[in-house]
Parts: C-alpha cells; sequence; structure tokens
C-alpha cells in the first residue's frame, strides 16, 4: 500500500508544484519587474532564481516528508495519507511564496529609498 501512496503522492504533489511554479514565474515577473523600476535584467534574473529555489524547496520537502510517513494498511488510511500530506505541500508553497513576494517588496522598497538618497550625476 505504501509504495501505491508514495506514487499517487509523487504524481499530485509534482504536478502542483511544476504548474504553481510555472504560474508564478510567469505572473510574479510583472510584479517584480515594477519594484526593480523597469530594470528587465535584473527581473529576469531574480524570477528565475526563485523558480529554481522553488521547485528545489518544494519537491526536497516533498521527499523529506515521505520519511514520516507510517504504514499503510486500508484504502481509508492511503486516502487520508496521500490527502494530508498534499496539503501539507500546498501550505507550505502558499507560505514561500508569501514570503518571496515579501523579500522582493522590502528589496524593492530599499532600492527605491537609495536611489533618492543618491545625489544626481553632473554632466
Amino acid at each position: 500500500m505504501n509504495i501505491l501512496a508514495y506514487i499517487i503522492y509523487f504524481f499530485i504533489t509534482g504536478l502542483i508544484t511544476i504548474l504553481a511554479g510555472w504560474l508564478f514565474y510567469h505572473n510574479g515577473r510583472h510584479f517584480i519587474l515594477y519594484f526593480f523600476k523597469g530594470d528587465v535584467g535584473l527581473t529576469d534574473s531574480v524570477n528565475k532564481l526563485l523558480l529554481i529555489g522553488y521547485y528545489l524547496l518544494n519537491l526536497g520537502y516533498a521527499i523529506i516528508m515521505i520519511g514520516f510517513w507510517e504504514h499503510l494498511s486500508s484504502w481509508q488510511q492511503l486516502i487520508e495519507s496521500v490527502a494530508t500530506m498534499c496539503g501539507r505541500i500546498m501550505i507550505t508553497m502558499g507560505m514561500i511564496h508569501w514570503v518571496n513576494m515579501a523579500t522582493i517588496y522590502l528589496l524593492g522598497r530599499k532600492r527605491e529609498k537609495t536611489s533618492q538618497v543618491l545625489p544626481a550625476p553632473q554632466p
């Protein structure tokens, strides 16, 4: 039973992680671009770094969670266990996304403040 649960869990977790990461990557670019004041090079670099880190962290967390799985002996336990583990992954993904966006917001604000303090270049 555990092997079947692992297969179902990895399929669901992998699918959710890849699709959510792809959506965050494409739609989050505009948000990051706004906070980095149109700096396309920096925005694309940060966006790619966030995507790779997101994949590694979530898939690594999914693999680590296998170690905490109990022995399953019924279909009911299989369904409950897979649903619980997938729910934990989704909550973790939401928290990671929130932290990433808060960090980008704070970096954008810090960059905005430092650009106001610096004197204008003299011709």
